[in-house]
């Protein structure tokens, strides 16, 4: 049976109600918080209030829903042995500083909605939602099911994910609207990794004591603010100094007097962990500040080493890690997480996006011996390996069409360095709802969906989901 479709026709007849939804849930802080969890909302109040709002919201337009112990949930319709998955995620990594808007109030100016969450992933996840409504309500028939699954951890740990299909079944094949149009089929590995510095005892003294030094909330954001307190004689003569150093930076930094100590604050730019090199590392630069400081002995190594492994180098290669490949690319270092306090030492907290051919057992042992040589250790290593499906697979090459009969653009193959649940698939691939062109604002301040955007997306959702499962 052929069917004469007006995708983009049926996406527009319900724009405004569909930019309503996308507003109530950006409005929801859904940031994990590990102190609120409890059963059935292990991730937080707010993450479990999203999850709650998108399944009721499933359940009132008469799809089959299920909440799957507050660590993940799904939105079904159809029927068949074989099943269709769309995979998004409603919770947000924290908003960070510096908006111009309020970054929950979900305000729309210019033909954009802007909020955390607006395009990673709240918009999309709202899209195929709306997607799967447009099918509904067409009446269309289809061979299998298809299931939206809706994760509250994508951000942190996944354990969303994993607790989910320890519990219910994989999908056949599907797609993740949590990335960049048209097709991505290769993804990075991905490490977070601990280094941690531990002082050996020294109590060398030199001019100045370093009590405490952060950076960065989130291994996989650029950190866009840092902070160290230093005590000791002929701080003012280094004042005029870290002025000079925050202009030919080309950054805010700020000095703070309290008693006897100074606090030296710097502004960086956040991004995405996935392309440090979009972002300016607040933490990164302010070590290599320090590092000119004459430091107590004590603080003076770890300093050194995160100025000297990290400043102006986000491909590893300092650290003896500069993989590349012709799918994937380049290997790519972020510094997440810094802390350091004088009484127990630092930490640095990397997030590693390694090419697809690249071992992470190999960059494990090298990134072990480079801390070792610097009297650092390494702590924490999580891998999560690369994710690569045969671009020649049926499906693909159906999302490929779709693609192109919606945009009149070619349905390019793409590789990227961010983790998206398609490596949770066995067959899956990323699929939007980035635009080619479209900037990525994705964790950073003033993040916005561009609405029309949005709206070509549950288009081509629409008719992607109904060609995959008809």
């Amino acid at each position: 049976m052929t069917l004469n479709i007006n995708w983009i026709e049926e996406a527009r007849k319900r724009k405004d109600e569909f930019v309503r939804e996308v507003q109530a849930l950006v409005r929801i802080p859904s940031v994990r918080d590990d102190g609120g969890a409890r059963p059935g909302a292990p991730f937080g109040p707010k993450v479990a209030e999203a999850l709650d709002y998108m399944l009721t919201r499933g359940q009132e337009e008469g799809f089959r829903i299920k909440n799957v112990d507050g660590y993940a949930g799904h939105i079904e319709m159809g029927e068949g042995e074989q099943l269709v998955g769309v995979l998004g995620h409603i919770d947000v990594v924290p908003a960070g500083d510096g908006w111009s808007v309020d970054p929950f109030a979900a305000e729309v100016k210019d033909g954009r909605l802007y909020g955390r969450g607006a395009i990673d992933d709240k918009g999309p996840t709202v899209a195929a939602f709306y997607a799967m409504k447009i099918v509904k309500e067409l009446g269309l028939p289809l061979g299998k099911r298809v299931r939206l699954i809706i994760g509250g951890d994508e951000e942190s740990d996944w354990c969303c994910v994993g607790h989910y299909f320890k519990h219910e079944e994989m999908p056949d094949v599907g797609f993740v609207p949590d990335a960049d149009f048209p097709i991505i089929y290769a993804e990075k590995g991905i490490i977070d990794a601990d280094l941690r510095y531990r002082p050996a005892g020294s109590e060398e003294t030199g001019e100045m004591t370093l009590r405490s030094f952060q950076a960065g909330r989130r291994y996989n954001m650029v950190p866009d603010a840092a902070e160290a307190v230093v005590e000791g004689a002929g701080l003012e003569g280094w004042f005029s100094r870290y002025e000079q150093f925050c202009r030919e930076c080309g950054l805010n930094g700020n000095i703070r007097h309290s008693g006897e100590a100074v606090t030296l604050t710097l502004e960086g730019v956040s991004a995405h962990g996935a392309e440090p090199e979009r972002g300016e590392n607040a933490g990164v630069y302010l070590a290599q500040f320090l590092a000119g400081l004459p430091l107590d002995g004590r603080s003076q190594p770890f300093v050194r080493f995160v100025a000297s492994a990290f400043f102006g180098d986000t491909r590893g290669q300092k650290l003896h890690l500069a993989y590349r490949d012709e799918p994937s690319g380049e290997l790519t270092v972020n510094v997440g997480v810094l802390s350091y306090d004088r009484e127990q030492g630092g930490t640095i907290g990397l997030n590693i996006r390694y090419p697809v051919t690249a071992d992470g057992e190999t960059i494990r042992q090298t990134l072990a011996g480079v801390a070792a040589r610097r009297g650092l250790t390494l702590g924490r290593f999580h891998d999560t390996k690369p994710h690569y499906v045969d671009p020649n697979h049926e499906w693909i090459r159906t999302l490929q069409r779709v693609y192109e009969e919606q945009t009149g653009e070619p349905g390019r193959l793409l590789a990227i360095g961010g983790g998206t649940y398609a490596r949770a698939l066995k067959a899956g691939v990323a699929f939007g709802a980035l635009f080619p062109g479209r900037p990525d604002v994705a964790h950073q301040k003033d993040e916005y969906a561009e609405i029309d955007d949005l709206v070509k997306a549950v288009a081509i959702y629409a008719q992607a989901i109904y060609e995959l499962a008809k």
